[in-house]
């Protein structure tokens, strides 16, 4: 009896000392420099959307938050220096739903996308948009669905590399809408949006940033959008789902996550401070002329979304037969 009272103590002892020393921990974070990873390269949505944000974070914690640019494979090489690094808050990743799509065209990852980082919040949510020449002969998703049927195997959709989010994207719209059309891969956005707006595809699905100035112009036109909600941006553009495909939803998101083992009350201290960040009227502003809709979360909400996003995608891959990497 004696010995169990004993053992019971020496646990109760133990359980109070971490807890304080992770109070302690807390307390005194941060009191150095704070490290974001992005794996892509500087210039791009999500780099500017995290460097406005930390800029925010640096001023109210009174630290440096600087951002470490480490694109390549996929966002792989990014994600890895953070999964082995110290979980003490100082070096953070930039998570998007490349991240999810990552784990599905990977055969093996040095990492594992759920257990080796803490989720901390989302940042924000960019549209992806689909557009046309302005002399397509479709006007409207719902036009566009009927003249691909029309058409068997004539609608030709651009999208950047097989394996992107936006190309993707096209690939759940075909499976959705039930038509039969060919998906046409390009290096990159720039000549995504050349060929929509020169009619060398029929229609375009791209990240809604890039194409603001080119559908201003009249250049191309913005049919829809993939997100649940028009973007305050564009009122007048309607959803795809509100244009005919009610199942059909697809955004991008971007967020921040620790690596594992990240004290709670660091993570909590984080969160606090990533959605003060996005809440701030300047940084809603600048992040709206972006293209992007600030919004913050919570770190169960953030693992949840990775989580959905990872079978979902990882069924779309499956689907389409893209060869796994």
């Amino acid at each position: 009896m004696f010995h169990r009272i004993l053992k019971n103590a020496k646990i109760c002892a133990a359980t109070l000392l971490l807890t304080v020393s992770a109070s302690a921990i807390a307390q005194d974070y941060p009191n150095k420099l704070v490290k974001i990873v992005v794996p892509f390269g500087a210039g791009g949505v999500a780099d500017l959307t995290v460097r406005l944000v930390a800029q925010k974070m640096s001023e109210s914690m009174k630290q440096p938050v600087i951002v470490e640019n480490r694109p390549g494979a996929g966002g792989v090489v990014a994600a890895d220096a953070v999964a082995k690094a110290a979980p003490d808050g100082y070096t953070l990743l930039l998570i998007s739903n490349a991240t999810a799509v990552t784990a599905g065209l990977f055969r093996k990852l040095p990492y594992d996308t759920i257990n080796d980082f803490e989720p901390i919040s989302t940042l924000g949510y960019f549209d992806l948009a689909f557009i046309a020449n302005k002399k397509a002969p479709f006007k409207t998703i719902g036009e566009l669905i009927t003249y691909a049927k029309a058409h068997p195997a004539k609608l030709n959709i651009g999208t950047i590399n097989r394996g992107s989010t936006q190309n993707l994207a096209a690939e759940l719209f075909v499976s959705a809408a039930g038509i039969n059309a060919l998906i046409v891969p390009y290096k990159g956005t720039p000549e995504v949006i050349t060929a929509a707006s020169t009619g060398e595809v029929d229609v375009a699905v791209e990240i809604l940033a890039p194409t603001l100035s080119q559908s201003k112009a009249g250049n191309v036109h913005a049919v829809a959008l993939g997100s649940a909600k028009r973007f305050s941006g564009l009122p007048n553009v309607p959803t795809v789902a509100e244009s005919g495909l009610p199942s059909y939803q697809v955004a991008s998101w971007n967020g921040l996550s620790a690596p594992a083992k990240t004290p709670k009350a660091i993570i909590d201290r984080l969160n606090r401070e990533i959605n003060a960040a996005v809440a701030h009227p300047d940084v809603k502003q600048r992040l709206l002329e972006l293209g992007v809709t600030a919004q913050g979360s919570t770190s169960d909400a953030l693992k949840k979304q990775l989580s959905s996003d990872i079978a979902k995608w990882g069924a779309v891959i499956e689907k389409a037969n893209i060869e796994k990497q």
